[in-house]
């Protein structure tokens, strides 16, 4: 009898697993946010004026699936300043500069995951008094990036850029070895300059003003790189 119950016991472990059940499920990471308002390369007018250089503007974003939580960033494109927030609703009222460009984005967060997921960034323009037309938003590098070690004995600059009232005339670019370069192309349409000569073992410098056709100008900041 004692033998019939060993082998019942063993039969059913065998059937069973004999191992304690894992219950743990897939805990769904969170998803980038959608971004709504103030829209990309938008002149923002809506805001509620509190001073002639201050306004408040309600960010607003669709809701991120399997996120419990948002870290909203607003970043001031003339000084660098940046504003990060968190908050648990889909929106938020922030006290901006007039007459300022911003650019801002959503970081997705769940109580339950380390994973994080960023949005897309958006550019605005928040509006001054009587402003009827704006400076462009400051150009972003696309390559070389920023600290980037190239090769080769030349390199190609690129870099994109927008206005509120999409009217860019052109770009000045300066290039050197200084952390102050000076101009190296001036009043030019594309968005790149192909074939500049570098040298091995230097570190070189560079930034765009970009330019519309109202007058407005631009600073995109100093880039920089290395030639290897």
């Amino acid at each position: 009898m004692r033998k019939r119950i060993i082998i019942l016991l063993t039969a059913t472990c065998v059937f069973t697993g004999c191992s304690k059940k894992n219950d743990t499920k897939d805990i769904p990471d969170p998803v980038a946010a959608i971004l709504t308002f103030p829209a990309q390369n938008s002149a923002c007018t809506t805001g509620t004026v509190i001073s002639s250089t201050q306004s408040t503007i309600v960010f607003t974003w669709n809701s991120a699936s399997n996120a419990d939580s948002y870290e909203i960033d607003i970043k001031n494109l003339l000084t660098g300043t940046i504003s990060t927030q968190t908050i648990t609703t889909n929106q938020y009222t922030a006290t901006l500069l007039r007459d300022t460009p911003y650019s801002w984005y959503i970081v997705s967060k769940s109580s339950s995951s380390a994973v994080t997921a960023k949005s897309d960034v958006w550019k605005f323009y928040n509006a001054g008094v009587g402003t009827v037309s704006h400076p462009p938003f400051p150009a972003d590098n696309l390559s070389p990036t920023f600290g980037q070690s190239v090769t080769g004995s030349t390199v190609n600059l690129t870099w994109t850029a927008s206005d509120p009232d999409n009217d860019i005339a052109g770009y000045d670019v300066y290039f050197g070895t200084n952390s102050t370069p000076a101009i190296s192309k001036s009043n030019i349409t594309a968005q790149f300059v192909n074939g500049v000569t570098v040298t091995p073992g230097t570190t070189y410098y560079w930034k765009v003003i970009t330019k519309d056709a109202a007058g407005n100008t631009s600073d995109s900041g100093t880039f920089q790189f290395s030639a290897k």
